[in-house]
């Protein structure tokens, strides 16, 4: 346990912060589910639409609070927005033989 006061403070801001982040992270998740169920149900295209705008701007805003970096924010809407195109097959990639 800290003992000074400032490390005390600053115990109490990183559990704050650490739960305010993994809101975030849980909220993106989620709604990256919705948008795989809506895809592979053949909703309404221009609901997934929405709902993937509405991701791609969450997923900016954790890489601008340093929550996500931005190459795996970056990764995580390619690969979604490639789901969507491809209408909800799975995306492998094919295996090398080894030598």
């Amino acid at each position: 346990m800290p003992i000074k006061q400032q490390s005390k403070k600053a115990l109490r801001q990183n559990i704050k912060r650490a739960k305010r982040n993994l809101n975030v992270r849980d909220d993106i998740k989620t709604l990256m589910k919705k948008i795989r169920k809506a895809v592979d149900a053949k909703q309404d295209k221009a609901k997934i639409e929405a709902m993937l705008k509405d991701v791609q701007k969450k997923l900016d805003k954790a890489a601008q609070k340093k929550i996500f970096k931005k190459n795996t924010v970056a990764r995580k809407l390619s690969r979604l927005a490639k789901y969507y195109r491809k209408g909800g097959k799975i995306i492998k990639k094919e295996e090398e033989p080894k030598k």
